[in-house]
């Protein structure tokens, strides 16, 4: 079709209800002729619940007003009252289609419904309010399917697979472990991030619970059809218009009670179908992306992608947006395929939302496309850079656990010559892709590929012992009963139930995840990480049900020990602004890295980094199936230990006052240093540097000693023409090695090694150097 001029600026399309009136805008700018058709219900439903007549209403001819919108204003209440258009083309053809910009629908979104919004609040929802929350640096991200939350059979809920199972509290295992909503609230993230809540077409909402339908009944929601209204396979009457509605703000209104934010997976790449889409019927050949030849670009994999650089495309994704932000409280948005969006529609949409909204409100998504694709200004890693928004780090990820599906190795799964990538990830991206730590997205695992249980099984050759078979469209591939193949397998069964934490499939899993979680940038765990979650080698798992897919809440009290190792780490972060940096400068200033090679990575978050309240914070990942001995820096208080391999939190449970400090295989260690420590013994060191040209940038000391390892310093301020150096070491260091060089080793002042004698007995030794001699003359 040729690009259509006419543009609508206003945010008033769709249904307009009140009591008194309805007005309906629909914008439809080549269509001949728009009626309006009003019914008494939802229609009748065929086998496979669609309804296909749409004859049967009380049609009024609306008017063409402006802008390309046809306009209507209908007098009297016409809450409960069901609409579709009936829209005649140039080419004579005539079709009815529901309202692109809906509000509610009837079950399987068959018809537009016009409801009352204001009668489906909560009690209480008009003075609802979002968590607090700081700042984006700030976030843990769980991602979540909704079903999936309730769906286990013996976890008791009440409201299985429904959005109202997150209102349910106090439910408990037979141990007492807090369960659903109350689990999410002890582990300690700030926002669970649900995959797709819109409505979707694979779902029969007329047949979800009932349990002697044999059709699909499972699906993870990127096949969108309305979305501006909430799935009714969630609700517990999707019959009923208003019901989703309701419970929809309910689910938010509980998650915010316990201090958790709501991030809305959505996906306004493509649409299930075109034809039967949303858009088609109305504005014929506009919505979708098309190549040189006239055919449906597909970069989506699935068929289709929607043109997000025609004006009225980009309107309706900010349009849609705002209203899940304003109407229903959603704290932010998780962009699928966002390569397949301009990167101005994203920019947008962030400022906007930001501006107009909450300037909390979090923006990402995932920078890359499902295949090839007609748009050029595509949102991919880099495009992001200062435009307010973050996007998933696929390099971290691959560098922390190998390829998504297959046995390919990273760090923590035992790839070897990962440090360096492994380096850049916890740098929060800021010299590989992102100018701020705050626009990567860190994460090992999502619902897409194998989980992370089930990865680290495979790395490990271990899918034959665990018993798993292949699945694909939630059937076995060679054939046998789903259900009976689950019940069969036994992927826990390295695991020992007394000594869980030594397990080296777990070992490994928790080193990923902690990896993420001590990162730079938004951390993001899969849900059922922290309980070791399997989907039974099936890596690709949205039609495979509840038998594959259903959160297992018993695995929380069988793996108690790693639940309270994630929960520790969450805790810690959430503790000390040093993990949440929010600029490279600090980056730069205040993360200094102490080891990598060796399948080690260590690093020193210092000088109470980013206003941290410990002064110096050391992190060290030991991927070795072996133990390791690790230097450390000199402390004159000690070092405090707050994780190893057992323990993970915010408090220290051990204490070391040596240089040197042991790693378990397989593990992960955080330790720290306080300001006001009992003092250890240790010898103050002052350098005076001279020369004879007086220049001294660039210039610094590289020294080493027994108990002192090999470290950079930095002259301090030049005095009476002397450049001034200190540094503490340990009382017993009687011989300090030096080299005085420019930058990194671009020049030495000398040309061997040098030393510094320290005297017996002495806390405070100046020297003075001067350019060009082999030694150093002791003053004082």
């Amino acid at each position: 079709m040729n690009e259509l001029t006419d543009y609508y600026d206003g945010r008033d399309l769709g249904c307009n209800y009140s009591r008194t009136e309805s007005i309906f805008k629909l914008w439809a700018p080549d269509a001949v002729k728009v009626t309006l058709a009003l019914y008494q219900d939802a229609g009748s439903y065929d086998e496979n619940g669609e309804v296909t007549v749409h004859t049967d209403g009380f049609e009024i001819g609306m008017k063409k007003w402006k802008d390309g919108v046809w306009f209507l204003r209908f007098f009297g209440d016409l809450a409960g009252r069901y609409y579709m258009y009936k829209i005649e083309g140039k080419d004579g053809n005539i079709r009815y289609a529901a309202d692109p910009y809906s509000h509610a629908v009837s079950a399987n979104g068959s018809r537009s419904a016009i409801v009352d919004m204001k009668a489906w609040n909560p009690p209480g929802w008009e003075d609802e309010k979002r968590p607090p929350l700081e700042g984006l640096e700030d976030v843990v991200l769980y991602e979540l399917h909704v079903r999936d939350f309730s769906a286990d059979p013996e976890s008791g809920f009440k409201y299985k697979g429904k959005f109202k199972a997150f209102t349910e509290t106090g439910l408990r295992d037979s141990e007492e472990n807090k369960i659903g909503i109350d689990h999410l609230q002890e582990l300690g993230v700030t926002h669970v991030h649900l995959l797709p809540l819109f409505d979707f077409k694979t779902v029969n909402e007329l047949q979800v619970d009932n349990p002697d339908w044999t059709g699909l009944k499972y699906n993870w929601g990127y096949d969108p059809h309305h979305f501006n209204v909430p799935e009714g396979a969630y609700a517990t009457d999707p019959q009923l218009p208003g019901v989703r509605i309701l419970e929809f703000k309910e689910m938010v209104m509980a998650l915010h009670q316990k201090g958790i934010r709501v991030i809305m997976d959505v996906v306004y790449n493509h649409t299930f179908s075109v034809d039967a889409g949303p858009f088609e019927a109305v504005v014929p050949g506009y919505y979708y992306r098309r190549d040189a030849d006239g055919k449906l670009s597909n970069g989506s994999g699935v068929g289709n992608e929607l043109d997000t650089e025609r004006p009225m495309v980009r309107k309706y994704i900010l349009d849609s947006v705002r209203y899940w932000a304003e109407e229903y409280h959603i704290d932010g948005f998780r962009f699928d395929l966002m390569g397949l969006i301009d990167t101005d529609t994203v920019a947008q949409i962030a400022e906007e939302l930001h501006r107009e909204v909450a300037p909390s409100l979090l923006i990402y998504g995932e920078p890359w496309t499902g295949g090839e694709t007609t748009l050029k200004k595509q949102t991919l890693k880099g495009s992001q850079r200062s435009l307010g928004f973050a996007v998933f780090n696929d390099h971290f990820r691959g560098a922390i656990k190998g390829d998504s599906d297959g046995s390919g190795k990273g760090f923590a799964t035992g790839q070897p010559e990962q440090e360096a990538a492994i380096l850049e990830g916890v740098k929060g991206a800021v010299f590989d892709f992102a100018d701020s730590p705050l626009e990567t997205i860190n994460y090992v695992t999502v619902h897409d590929n194998l989980n992370l249980w089930d990865k680290v099984l495979t790395t490990q050759g271990l899918r034959s012992e665990a018993g798993f078979q292949e699945i694909r469209d939630g059937k076995l591939t060679h054939g046998g009963d789903l259900r009976e193949a689950v019940e069969r397998s036994d992927p826990y069964r390295s695991v020992s139930s007394d000594h869980i934490l030594q397990s080296e499939t777990v070992k490994r899993a928790i080193l990923a995840n902690g990896i993420v979680l001590t990162s730079q940038g938004i951390p993001m765990i899969q849900a059922g990480d922290e309980m070791l979650r399997t989907k039974y080698g099936d890596h690709n798992s949205y039609r495979s049900g509840d038998i594959v897919n259903a959160i297992r809440w018993e695995n929380k009290r069988k793996f108690k020990p790693v639940f309270d190792y994630y929960r520790g780490l969450i805790e810690l972060r959430r503790n000390h602004p040093a993990f949440r940096m929010t600029s490279k400068e600090q980056v730069e200033k205040h993360l200094e890295v102490l080891h990598c090679q060796d399948n080690t990575v260590a690093f020193m978050l210092k000088d109470f980094a980013n206003g941290d309240t410990w002064k110096n914070i050391i992190v060290i990942y030991n991927a070795n199936s072996h133990d390791i001995r690790m230097e450390l820096p000199f402390s004159l208080s000690g070092w405090k230990v707050a994780v190893n391999a057992e323990h993970a939190g915010n408090k220290a449970f051990d204490f070391t006052v040596d240089e040197h400090v042991g790693v378990k295989a397989l593990s992960m260690m955080v330790l720290y240093e306080e300001v006001g420590g009992a003092p250890r013994p240790a010898k103050r060191v002052e350098v005076q540097y001279e020369r004879s040209d007086g220049k001294y940038e660039g210039w610094n000391l590289w020294v080493w000693a027994t108990g002192l390892r090999e470290q950079r310093v930095d002259f301090e301020r030049v005095e009476y023409g002397k450049a001034i150096a200190s540094f503490t070491v340990p009382a017993y260091v009687k011989r300090i090695g030096y080299i005085v060089r420019l930058n990194d080793w671009e020049a030495k002042d000398a040309d061997q090694d040098c030393f510094i004698e320290l005297g017996h007995g002495q806390s405070a030794i100046t020297v003075r150097i001067c350019s060009g001699s082999d030694g150093s003359k002791k003053i004082s």
